[in-house]
């Protein structure tokens, strides 16, 4: 991380409230030091923060998470309030203006929202404001929310463009076991994102007031990868870890992207948590896709899932439900089904007219 010069930082609720135990200043304050020292040098630092819910239970006198929707988006508006201040007043003893972003799946599923973002992010940085972005948990709901914090801070990553993603934890990175229950676990230093033993090895949620687990940050990982961003996973709780890390240390777990990223708006469409629908493809239309560079033609598709309009996101999976693209429909839910196993030349005597040969064009479809 010596050279990387925008990043982006997602620390956990077990390290903002020390295990739901309230907001942990100390906590926050060593960590906007940090960014401020790594501000001096030139770098930009955008925080995606954890801890509202975990904060407005605190605040409530509730020990158990709640299930109900409602009592979440409770906590999240109460804890809110107390989180922002918590940084705001960290950074304020460093001379640094922060900004309180909160996203919703929504807002990036939208094209225009997802630029409007970016726009917003990137200027802010131009400013030398710190962003401190949390997802909107005051209004979500259980459809539409990003799932974990982990996702949202690769979502930022790819939206900002960032050299890494710096996902500090409770843990000092990623064991080849559980290290709490197993002694004979040993960190994994380094390894390629696409390496399919890291899910394998990865274990669950490790507290009450987490949402994550090592399971979503490598898939974080991966996402933060389609853009060629580098993830690093460690304990927050490490001195300096930040500093360290920006000195080129090894501290935690590196997992290299180890691919080309993606153009701009490929991103967006590979960016999206939820899809529309869902298509399955023969192994013919799979080839033709992952080989030949083809457009999505609807003879190579077996059935359509879902309920979707034209212009909606939909995912492409193969014979064995392995999803390997997304795109842009072409076709409502209901004109791909009937023209779904036919021929192009086929959709006018079908439908009564065609839109376009294609079901999805292959330049609005990304590979995943």
């Amino acid at each position: 991380m010596k050279d990387a010069r925008r990043f982006v930082v997602k620390v956990g609720s077990s390290l903002v409230t020390s295990q739901g135990a309230g907001l942990d200043l100390g906590a926050i304050a060593r960590w906007a030091s940090q960014i401020a020292a790594l501000r001096q040098e030139g770098r930009e630092v955008v925080l995606v923060s954890s801890g509202a819910i975990a904060e407005g239970m605190q605040q409530l006198g509730w020990s158990v998470r709640p299930r109900s929707i409602h009592e979440l988006q409770a906590a999240a508006a109460v804890g809110q309030m107390g989180l922002v201040r918590g940084y705001q007043s960290c950074f304020q003893e460093h001379g640094l203006r922060t900004a309180q972003v909160l996203l919703t799946h929504a807002d990036l599923a939208d094209r225009q929202r997802y630029l409007n973002a970016r726009s917003t992010l990137l200027t802010l940085l131009q400013l030398g404001v710190i962003p401190v972005i949390n997802e909107n948990d005051t209004v979500v709901t259980d459809e539409i929310r990003f799932g974990d914090n982990d996702t949202l801070g690769a979502l930022v990553t790819n939206l900002v463009e960032a050299d890494y993603l710096v996902i500090l934890t409770d843990q000092a990175g990623l064991f080849t076991a559980d290290p709490r229950t197993d002694p004979n676990a040993r960190l994994v230093a380094e390894a390629n994102v696409g390496d399919p033993k890291l899910e394998d090895i990865a274990g669950g949620v490790g507290s009450v007031t987490a949402r994550g687990g090592m399971l979503a940050k490598i898939i974080a990982a991966k996402r933060a990868g389609r853009s060629g961003a580098h993830t690093i996973i460690a304990s927050g709780r490490e001195d300096d870890v930040l500093l360290r890390l920006a000195r080129g240390e090894r501290v935690g777990t590196l997992l290299l992207a180890g691919t080309t990223p993606l153009a701009a708006r490929k991103q967006w469409l590979a960016d999206h948590v939820q899809v529309g629908g869902r298509m399955l493809l023969d192994e013919g239309a799979v080839r033709a896709l992952r080989s030949g560079g083809k457009s999505l033609l609807p003879i190579g598709v077996r059935s359509v899932a879902g309920e979707f309009e034209r212009g909606a996101v939909v995912a492409c999976t193969g014979p064995h439900g392995e999803e390997v693209a997304r795109g842009l429909v072409n076709y409502s839910a209901q004109e791909s089904r009937r023209i779904a196993g036919h021929a192009s030349s086929e959709i006018e005597s079908i439908l009564g007219y065609v839109d376009e040969p294609e079901l999805i064009h292959r330049d609005n479809l990304v590979l995943l």
